[in-house]
């Protein structure tokens, strides 16, 4: 296993981490072997969040007596002072450890998210108090939004950043440069394109390729797919001439009909999250985690069926998506 600095928290990490979401879909025993067959391998560290529903909880169990031997990131969707210190005592339990090595804030959107988080009584503030008192060791961000990562970095406020960066999403490729050079650690999320992309060995072997990318965390919820990943990173050569022959095709073929989040659709005329529909959608179609995408998909109010196929979002998109189409499909993956 290969290790790289993240940023100016110092922390060594593996390469490839361990992402968090598809161990709700297995059981604790299940979870555990995964994860200690992980820790065999070299990895490292791992990440989850508050809301992946019992993400937490399992990595808890089976790092107990193992604490010493992982880097633990999670993140929380908390905006202000209380909710976060609210959050960061129930990861605390729920990891059964008296600190976390990295909290985050969950997927900032706008600037406005921003200005909040970082105000008088915004969550930024109960991070810093938990860093205090020895709660938590860095803090960082996440976001899909790349325009609101390069505001980001620039504040100082931000140890790491987690944007999502594989085969067919490279458009952050310049934020992570910056990110270098101010020495923010750079966590590479949806390494798989969310599932989209089958050859996990190509697609880590790209992401690694680019030394501006300190960690990648594909979720695992397989002994296999600890085994294939980690392969990638006991020996990160160079792509070939074949492989990236093989990542144009990839790019062909999914580039004609996946979502960047970029956000750029935004506003829809009827208010539906866009970028959410398509995320929501994979977790059900491809991360085989159908009840969780289909709980957060049907709680939001304005959804796929909403669509008056304006076509206002497909005159805005960059990439030139159909996007009415690709909600219709939306609608049939959760029957609505």
């Amino acid at each position: 296993m290969q290790y790289r600095i993240l940023g100016r928290t110092g922390l060594r990490v593996s390469v490839i981490g361990f992402g968090g979401i598809p161990v709700q879909r297995i059981s604790t025993e299940e979870a555990k072997r995964v994860i200690l067959k992980a820790e065999e391998t070299g990895v490292n560290f791992l990440d989850s969040a508050r809301g992946y529903s019992v993400s937490e909880e399992f990595i808890g169990e089976a790092l107990v007596d193992r604490r010493g031997k992982w880097i633990i990131a999670t993140k929380s969707m908390a905006r202000d002072k209380a909710s976060m210190a609210r959050d960061i005592e129930i990861s605390l339990k729920n990891f059964k450890t008296d600190y976390i090595d990295l909290y985050q804030f969950h997927n900032i959107r706008t600037k406005a998210d921003l200005d909040k988080v970082l105000s008088e009584d915004g969550a930024y503030t109960a991070l810093l108090e938990a860093k205090a008192a020895g709660k938590i060791g860095h803090i960082g961000i996440t976001s899909h939004s790349v325009d609101l990562l390069k505001i980001a970095v620039e504040t100082g406020k931000f140890e790491t950043i987690m944007y999502p960066y594989n085969i067919v999403e490279n458009q952050g490729e310049e934020l992570f440069r910056r990110a270098m050079e101010l020495n923010i650690g750079v966590i590479a999320m949806k390494p798989m394109a969310g599932g989209a992309i089958e050859n996990g060995t190509l697609a880590l072997k790209y992401i690694l390729e680019n030394q501006c990318i300190t960690t990648a965390i594909p979720g695992m919820a397989e002994i296999s797919e600890v085994e294939e990943n980690a392969r990638v990173a006991d020996n990160v050569t160079p792509l070939t001439a074949d492989e990236k022959q093989n990542i144009n095709k990839i790019i062909d073929g999914l580039g004609k009909e996946f979502c960047r989040r970029c956000g750029y659709c935004a506003p829809c005329t009827q208010n539906i999250d866009i970028p959410s529909m398509f995320v929501l959608s994979g977790y059900k179609e491809r991360y085989n985690l159908a009840a969780w995408g289909e709980e957060r998909y049907f709680s939001l109010q304005n959804r796929a069926k909403d669509c008056i196929e304006c076509g206002v979002c497909e005159n805005r998109c960059p990439y030139n998506l159909p996007i009415r189409t690709m909600l219709k499909k939306v609608r049939k993956t959760f029957n609505e």
